[in-house]
């Protein structure tokens, strides 16, 4: 996918301007484009010059430029603006949270010419004196160094599960395969992955190395076998190939895909068994027979366990679960009726109701919640108070037409720097639901950001925190909170957190929400969805609800309108 290429570049574009100073509206439209372009559920290389003029913040010249990376893998106006900023800077400007103004400053009055150059004078403290930098200044830039090195070592898992998809359809369109599936953490969602591990049978696994090693956008071959292959993408990441005898397809699924801290105790267990495991199969270790490795299934089913979900394979429990017969029955796709985090044309989303209810309802929804922003997020359209009653009123027209579904009426309310919500009571008791959030002040002490969301949580009318770590993975760490306060808060107030589909976000994260399972809090698994194709992002929010051990009843959003609306209602009488 072309997606982040092509923000990574009017991202830069953007830096640059600001550097020169130039017009700060011409600066936010790249950055616009460049946020919603990596959001994008579909590779941007396949759609048409009008689907292009759809997304948000896209025109003709944006469009214009998109076209010409993908004919000749360069734009030209980039190219032009990178030759106004000296080399040196613009490798400063790759640090996230190191703003344009700051890396000219850094750059200009120290001389800094590289990351690791920057990183040194951050230890040593040597920073301080120029004019805004103090020694949290130099903590945060510590941070986003670290970042830079962690994105060259681990990829999102968004970034990474399309092309190892792309990649099995290919292999399966074009040669003779007869089972193929990813392994390793991709195949058990972890939020980031180092490489792509494929597993495949075939009864002429040459042709299928050979496909493999010439697909398309591979950058270099590093090794290529009879029956396992290497390769690295144009992206970077390695993608590991292996072609098994159908007999052991099971075991060596369960084998490549992991954990190995999981591997390890199923090894224990079999040892004490007389057993031994690997990824040929199960053996008895008298005689070497084998005893089962065709399917998945058989490794665990002759151990006397039950199948554990690759989500679960972690040694976090699960293999005690397994043996005490207390697995959860693990919430599926099929189960979610809807989504409460969504966002129309009235702030920064790019469609009608009408538009988004006919999306929703060819996924099976009987309902969502329509939640624009408020009024303090002025860059993205944020509603003021008439806009919300005119936005309500055109909901509660809609609605008395709808057969077999309903939309919400909800607002995205920002959680002020202060802690005090963004619109005032009055105007969140008109709602059906409140999305509460942060969009601003990340940088906050624990404290002050802590007692930001439990203030909010605390409001009667709020149903939901948004996102709430804050965190974008590889761009921006999670702030810092008292988790286990928040999760405290949100129990004794009953407000549900979210998690947040979004792939760079994944926000709640999988430890966080087994614990607030373990504490009774209700989810909400939402895509935060501002164009109709990140509908399909909720599969990401269920493999992190998955991997957290939820089931269908920790969801709201499995639940018929009439009780989610109930259960909606009831905050409200609690606090």
């Amino acid at each position: 996918m072309k997606n982040k290429e092509i923000a990574d570049i009017f991202n830069e574009i953007a830096d640059i301007l600001e550097i020169k100073g130039e017009n700060p509206f011409r600066i936010r439209a790249y950055r616009r484009a460049g946020q919603h372009i990596e959001g994008l559920a579909k590779d941007i290389a396949g759609l048409s010059k009008e689907e292009l003029l759809e997304i948000p913040g896209i025109g003709h010249d944006l469009a214009a430029k998109i076209e010409e990376y993908l004919k000749t893998g360069k734009v030209k106006s980039r190219e032009d603006l990178r030759k106004e900023v000296p080399e040196g800077l613009a490798a400063l400007l790759t640090v996230p949270g190191l703003g344009p103004k700051t890396a000219k400053l850094l750059y200009e009055r120290l001389k800094i010419k590289n990351i690791d150059e920057l990183e040194y004078l951050a230890r040593e403290h040597k920073l301080g004196g120029l004019p805004g930098i103090k020694e949290k200044t130099e903590e945060n830039i510590l941070k986003g160094i670290g970042m830079v090195k962690r994105g060259k070592e681990r990829q999102p898992l968004g970034r990474v599960l399309p092309i190892a998809y792309d990649i099995v359809e290919r292999l399966r369109e074009n040669t003779v395969v007869k089972k193929i599936s990813v392994a390793g953490s991709i195949r058990r969602w972890k939020d980031t992955v180092r490489d792509i591990d494929i597993l495949a049978t075939s009864t002429t696994p040459k042709d299928v190395m050979k496909a493999f090693v010439h697909l398309p956008h591979i950058k270099e071959v590093l090794m290529h076998g009879p029956t396992k292959s290497s390769v690295v993408t144009d992206e970077g990441i390695q993608v590991d190939l292996r072609v098994v005898e159908e007999e052991s397809f099971g075991a060596a699924l369960a084998y490549f895909t992991g954990s190995k801290e999981h591997n390890i105790r199923l090894r224990e267990m079999a040892l004490k068994k007389g057993l031994k495991i690997n990824e040929y199969g199960i053996f008895r270790e008298s005689d070497n027979k084998k005893l089962g490795g065709k399917d998945e299934e058989d490794i665990y089913s002759i151990l006397g366990l039950p199948y554990i979900q690759p989500e679960l394979r972690e040694d976090k429990g699960e293999i005690e679960a397994a043996e005490d017969n207390t697995l959860p029955k693990l919430i599926e796709l099929k189960d979610i009726k809807g989504d409460l985090h969504v966002h129309s044309e009235y702030s920064d989303g790019s469609h009608t109701f009408e538009e988004l209810i006919s999306a929703a309802r060819k996924r099976g929804y009987k309902y969502i919640a329509i939640t624009d922003h408020s009024k303090g997020l002025g860059i993205a359209r944020g509603l003021s108070e008439d806009r919300v009653i005119e936005e309500k009123k055109e909901i509660d027209a809609l609605n008395k037409k709808l057969r077999g579904f309903k939309l919400l009426k909800g607002i995205e309310v920002d959680i002020r720097s202060d802690g005090r919500m963004d619109f005032p009571d009055e105007i969140l008791a008109m709602m059906d639901m409140v999305v509460a959030s942060i969009h601003s002040g990340f940088r906050q002490s624990k404290e002050q950001i802590t007692k930001r969301i439990v203030s909010a949580m605390k409001n009667p009318y709020v149903s939901i925190i948004a996102h709430p770590t804050g965190r974008l993975i590889g761009e921006r760490d999670p702030y810092e909170a008292d988790m286990d306060y928040i999760l405290k808060t949100a129990k004794d107030t009953g407000t549900a957190l979210e998690i947040n589909a979004y792939p760079l976000r994944l926000d709640l994260n999988d430890i966080y929400v087994k614990m607030a399972k373990e504490l009774g809090i209700k989810l909400a698994i939402s895509t935060d969805t501002h164009l109709i194709s990140q509908f399909d992002y909720m599969s990401y929010g269920v493999s992190i609800a998955r991997r957290g051990w939820l089931e269908k009843g920790d969801i709201l959003n499995t639940l018929d309108y009439n009780r989610l609306f109930k259960t909606l209602k009831n905050k409200a009488s609690r606090v």
